[in-house]
Parts: C-alpha cells; structure tokens; sequence
C-alpha cells in the first residue's frame, strides 16, 4: 500500500489571503469528495520558520505536494478554487 501524497499549506497568522486560500482548498477537497486524496498539514510561518526556509517558501500562502519523498509542485499565492483544483489535478480522483 502506498502513502498518500502530503499537501503542506505554508500559511501566516497574519494574512488574510492565508485564509481565503485555505476555504478555498476546503471547498475543492469537499466538492471532489477527495477528503482522504492528502494528508494535510499546516505550518505556520511564525511556528517554523525552519521548515519555510527547508522547503524555500518565500510567499504564504504556498501549497506544496510532496509524493514518495519529493517535492512533486507548488503553487504560491492560490488565488480561487479553480487554480487549486488545477494544480491537485494529478493527484484527485
């Protein structure tokens, strides 16, 4: 059995696009019933700045798929559901 892919939202506290674009991955996972497609974690720039300086984030909010251990795409900045949708494309059903 393979592990699922992990989605890593790279967000802020202190951004309001951080929060849009989370509702807005809600809604993709939610509309295409892919609820188990992704284990998702969330990091907090102010919690680990460590991990965003690891992965190269410059911009929250970032999504980051990582597949068998490598960073597989990114997407900063998501602005609607239907760039998200687009970019979790290969992975939803």
């Amino acid at each position: 059995m393979s592990e699922k892919p992990i989605l890593i939202v790279f967000t802020s506290d202190r951004n309001g696009k951080c929060r849009r674009a989370e509702g807005f991955l809600a809604q993709v996972l939610q509309r295409r019933r892919n609820h188990e497609t992704f284990s998702v974690r969330f990091v907090a720039q102010e919690e680990r700045p460590d991990l965003l300086e690891r992965f190269r984030i410059d911009v929250t909010p970032t999504f980051v798929v990582v597949d068998s251990k490598k960073v597989r795409g990114k997407l900063v900045e998501p602005r609607g559901c239907t760039e998200i949708q687009r970019f979790l494309a290969p992975w939803l059903k």
